[in-house]
């Protein structure tokens, strides 16, 4: 359906510049008295708050009633207390915490309510802990499906990222903690993340990169930024002027601190005039040799005092909790574990249904549960971040309870998963099955009445500090589908994974197909209830699912993975944790040469077909899309169209609005999402849907000018519940009038 309309976008919508913009800020109501604060401090103590003073704190000012700054490792779950100076457990009893759902499963539910509700929830749970600063929201846009931190990060667009931070950031900030937005910029795989040096367009890094990062920071008034580890254009990030002040500070207007990455420092005069503000967690760089750099004129006493202005700007928006009531009660209580259930809920993805699901209790009276991803917790494992959560919901729990008494749920593990023992011989998780427990499973299959098959990765396979080697299902899966599928016709796979895993055989020989994600302390029930259709499925893939590897654009051209000449060079991370030096001498080059044809833009301009598309998630509900109309708004255009619920069950879906500039002067993607509107819809109800596409949103990077600027001419609309589905166009014609 088609419908055309004239929008004249006038000399009213001025280009947005370069220079630095206003917005609301909390952090800067407080500058009298920080200029009191300064002028009372030695340069000792200004330096000492430069640096860490332990693992997750840094310095305050005793003397003058400033407390140190708390920070907590995220951005999932508040991380358990460790001794002051290792990556010990402090062992307590009250330091545990909600596990939300990951990153991944987050932009799965497309919903900015829920991005709220999350940061809410984790701001709360923060503050009882007695942290100042979070260590997350984890934005970074996923270039390839293999990223060991794929489970953290958001989505392969920039707006969907951007919307979810700025909802994420605000409903932690009005709880009082400070986010830090990681991990700026262009960290976009683990291996060598310490050694590599990203080449990237203008356009491509304002566009896609950087733009989830400046919503949060201009949206939502974020006041903490993590530095990354690796090089932007030749500089590492933690001494990057262009990144860290010409695009953060003076383009973006931003006041608050920047924090590094543990251990990503790698200079003294550089990093803290570029716009450093904390070196974690020691003191390397910005302690001793910054005291000397000071007193021998290579920084200036401004540089210093500028550094300590913004750290107190966020001490000052942050009010500190007392040391004897942080971790004073148990947290993970009801309210926090509520909101991680309904985000759960809504996370799980549908992506192929041949009228095996929802299971009928009525009808099936015998389960077969295949696979020990049924059985596996997610709080914990691999590198990195993880949760000491009171509670965590199998999906095996959530099963039987959600199924009742009267069906016989029999588990049998079917294979072995891969575990740290594995990963610490550095043995690949890519093995043939094991025949014993494949013949055990196939037994069980044979006397069910329906197989529930839970394949995918763990906490062992997806980890910060490497990057998987492949896309293929571990520990022999796809061997054991095929001889489920011929025991028992009646297959159902479950993929429990942070992104993307090559699904060509178990969508081949399954009835049906979901995708669960490392899905939270509760992720387990959501998954019973959808199983069983209390729930209707409404997650909806952020990420584009390949059918190969090769053909993600990073590896379609030569650009990923990198070669080291030496296997040496471990990760800087896991080296700091295991106190092994790194040698960082050799530098690798990472050319991002797809530019801006991340994920579905990708496919969509080279025309390769993809396992599962972008936006693609199915239902037990159906939904037509009808009447669509586009009109001028002030703050962009209004597109308004209906949504109804043909089916007899309430339901929720996404409605994804695309743009397409097909005779723009400039190169373009196919498409790209400019909207998205999570909407309920009672059994039969019809619903008119208003989705604004932003001015904002609608601009481009123009390098020659270095400022955002808005094309005139042709734009088309589109509207659907996917990017391959798309019903609704309208045409449009835009008309700028000067820059």
């Amino acid at each position: 359906m088609k419908s055309v309309v004239s929008i004249i976008l006038m000399s009213f919508l001025p280009a947005m510049t370069a220079v630095a913009q206003s917005y609301a800020t909390s952090l800067m109501s407080h500058e009298a008295e920080i200029d009191d604060i300064i002028s009372s401090m030695t340069l000792e103590e200004k330096v000492a708050m430069l640096h860490g003073k332990n693992m997750f704190s840094s310095q305050g000012v005793p003397r003058l009633g400033i407390a140190d700054m708390e920070y907590a490792d995220g951005p999932f779950g508040i991380r358990e207390e460790m001794e002051p100076h290792s990556w010990n457990s402090a062992h307590l009893t009250t330091d545990s915490a909600t596990f939300f759902p990951t990153g991944s499963a987050l932009a799965a539910t497309w919903s900015t309510k829920w991005a709220y509700a999350y940061g809410k929830g984790m701001g709360r749970e923060a503050r009882f802990r007695g942290k100042d600063m979070v260590l997350g929201p984890a934005i970074n846009i996923q270039r390839i499906p293999t990223g060991g931190r794929t489970y953290e990060y958001l989505s392969e667009d920039p707006l969907l990222s951007g919307f979810l931070a700025v909802a994420y950031t605000k409903g932690m900030q009005e709880q009082g903690a400070a986010v830090c937005l990681k991990h700026y910029a262009l960290n976009n795989q683990e291996d060598y993340r310490g050694f590599v040096d990203v080449r990237i367009g203008d356009r491509a890094m304002h566009e896609v990169y950087l733009k989830p990062f400046e919503m949060a920071v201009r949206e939502a008034d974020a006041w903490g930024v993590m530095a990354a580890y690796n090089k932007v254009r030749g500089r590492w990030c933690s001494e990057n002027a262009l990144v860290l002040d010409t695009i953060l500070r003076q383009q973006w207007g931003f006041p608050g601190m920047v924090i590094s990455d543990w251990g990503g420092v790698h200079s003294t005069t550089g990093a803290v005039t570029a716009g450093l503000n904390v070196e974690m967690p020691g003191a390397r760089y910005m302690g001793k040799a910054l005291l000397d750099s000071v007193n021998t004129g290579k920084v200036s006493q401004e540089v210093i005092d500028q550094r300590v202005r913004e750290i107190l700007r966020v001490r000052f928006a942050v009010k500190p909790v007392a040391k004897e009531e942080a971790n004073k009660h148990p947290v993970g209580n009801r309210e926090e574990m509520d909101i991680a259930l309904e985000v759960a809920r809504r996370a799980i993805v549908l992506l192929k249904n041949d009228d095996l699901l929802p299971i009928d209790n009525k009808r099936i009276r015998k389960v077969a549960v295949i696979g020990e991803n049924a059985v596996t917790k997610m709080a914990l494992g691999g590198v990195g971040a993880g949760v000491k959560t009171r509670c965590e919901i199998t999906p095996l729990e959530g099963l039987t309870e959600a199924l009742g008494p009267g069906v016989k749920v029999t588990y049998v593990p079917g294979y072995k998963s891969f575990g740290r023992a594995d990963r610490d011989q550095k043995k690949s998780p890519i093995q043939k099955a094991d025949p014993k427990l494949m013949a055990q499973a196939v037994k069980a299959a044979k006397k069910a009445d329906v197989v529930l098959f839970f394949a995918g990765d763990n906490r062992e396979v997806e980890t910060e500090g490497s990057d998987r080697k492949s896309i293929t299902l571990p520990s022999g899966q796809d061997e054991l589908a095929r001889a489920l599928a011929k025991a028992n016709k009646k297959l159902v796979t479950i993929i429990v994974s942070g992104g993307p895993v090559d699904v060509t055989t178990v969508k081949e020989v399954s009835g049906a197909l979901v995708q669960a994600w490392f899905n939270g302390s509760m992720g387990g029930k959501a998954l019973g209830e959808v199983l069983s259709g209390k729930v209707s499925p409404s997650g909806k893939l952020p990420m584009t699912w390949p059918r190969r590897l090769e053909d993600v654009p990073a590896y379609a051209t030569g650009t990923y993975p990198q070669n080291l000449n030496s296997d040496s060079q471990g990760d800087i991370f896991v080296g700091l944790v295991n106190n092994q030096a790194n040698d960082r001498r050799q530098q690798l080059v990472a050319n991002y040469a797809e530019e801006d044809l991340v994920g579905y833009r990708w496919y969509d301009c080279k025309s390769v077909g993809v396992a599962y598309p972008f936006g693609h998630g199915l239902s037990y509900a159906r939904f037509e899309y009808s009447d669509m109309e586009v009109k001028p708004a002030v703050e962009g255009l209004e597109v308004t169209f209906a949504i109804t619920n043909t089916s007899d069950r309430d339901a929720e879906e996404v409605a994804q609005v695309y743009v397409a500039r097909p005779l723009s002067k400039i190169h373009r993607p196919v498409k790209e999402l400019k909207g998205f509107q999570r909407v309920e819809l009672k059994a039969g109800e019809r619903k008119v849907v208003s989705i604004l596409l932003r001015n904002a949103d609608l601009y481009h990077w123009d390098e020659d000018s270095q400022a955002w600027m808005l094309e005139q001419g042709k734009i088309v609309i589109a509207a659907g519940g996917s990017s391959d589905n798309l019903p609704l166009k309208a045409e449009a014609e835009l008309m700028a009038v000067g820059r």
